[in-house]
């Protein structure tokens, strides 16, 4: 628990959080990098019933919903109940993100040298399925129809100059991000800076994995979404059922948050992946899960 007199704005992009435990305040010296404070798992969801509810509603209401919205939904409803997961640490220091935003990337075509492009969209507390499905088809339709955005022009550029100046650049952006002097052009859009990234790889018909943080951004989350599948799964009654199954992978920042904070998280995530009736309501919604 913080001190609600210890906030601070020192960042465009984030309120400061100072702990009233030691412990906290020096874990980032402990473990300066976040790549080597990662802890992964993998938890799987029975979205037998979504996949139903999504179904009758794409057919009856003309809707075009699938199971990467309700996943973005429900993870971007999990982080508006679950603040620590939009913490971030940089230069030594934790902040608080003002907004929940999710990144992802979109590939041209389902080929190997198709390009790919970077997407970050801003999840608003009044959002359901509905509109962040929409939100998604939008933007995704726009990108293909256009085959790049801002982000990607930059990377072009920037991706263009001699290695001298690459070291350059870069080295002078890491200072820049150890006292939050970041340039705002440099940073929106750009899914390293997101609440969340995500890694649909249901898509390519691959299971989920361990994905690493980056160093570089902001961005303390990551998953990976796997291929939908059924299993045979043991029922209350005591039958054996086939259902409907998906498997996510969570990579974390663990100087964050502790162990149980995460795992009682994951309780919001799959309550609403598990009872379809609570997708339209706003991400605000409390959940009726013990936490």
């Amino acid at each position: 628990m913080r001190k609600k007199n210890s906030e601070r704005r020192e960042r465009r992009d984030g309120k400061r959080i100072i702990w009233p435990d030691g412990y906290h305040n020096i874990l980032p010296y402990i473990m300066p990098k976040r790549t080597e404070a990662e802890v992964s798992l993998t938890e799987q969801f029975d979205v037998t019933d979504l996949m139903k509810y999504m179904a009758e509603r794409n057919e009856k209401e003309g809707t075009d919903l699938k199971i990467f919205h309700a996943i973005c939904t429900a993870i971007a409803r999990t982080v508006y109940h679950r603040p620590k997961l939009n913490y971030f640490i940089s230069g030594r220091r934790f902040y608080e993100r003002p907004d929940i935003t999710l990144s992802f990337v979109v590939k041209q075509k389902f080929e190997d040298e198709a390009e790919e492009t970077l997407m970050f969209m801003k999840v608003d507390p009044d959002m359901n399925l509905d509109s962040v499905s929409k939100l998604i088809i939008g933007d995704v339709t726009k990108v293909r129809k256009e085959k790049t955005n801002d982000l990607d022009k930059l990377m072009d550029f920037v991706g263009s100059l001699p290695r001298p100046f690459l070291e350059v650049f870069f080295g002078t952006l890491k200072v820049l991000e150890y006292h939050g002097k970041m340039p705002k052009a440099l940073t929106a859009g750009d899914p390293n800076y997101s609440s969340v990234l995500l890694s649909n790889l249901g898509s390519i018909r691959s299971d989920s994995c361990y994905h690493h943080l980056s160093n570089y951004g902001t961005c303390s989350v990551m998953i990976t979404i796997g291929v939908l599948h059924k299993e045979q799964k043991l029922m209350e009654d005591g039958t054996w059922q086939p259902r409907d199954v998906i498997n996510c992978t969570f990579t974390i920042d663990e100087r964050l948050a502790d162990g149980f904070y995460y795992a009682k998280s994951l309780r919001i995530a799959k309550y609403v992946l598990e009872h379809p009736e609570v997708m339209s309501e706003p991400i605000s919604t409390p959940v009726p899960v013990e936490l």
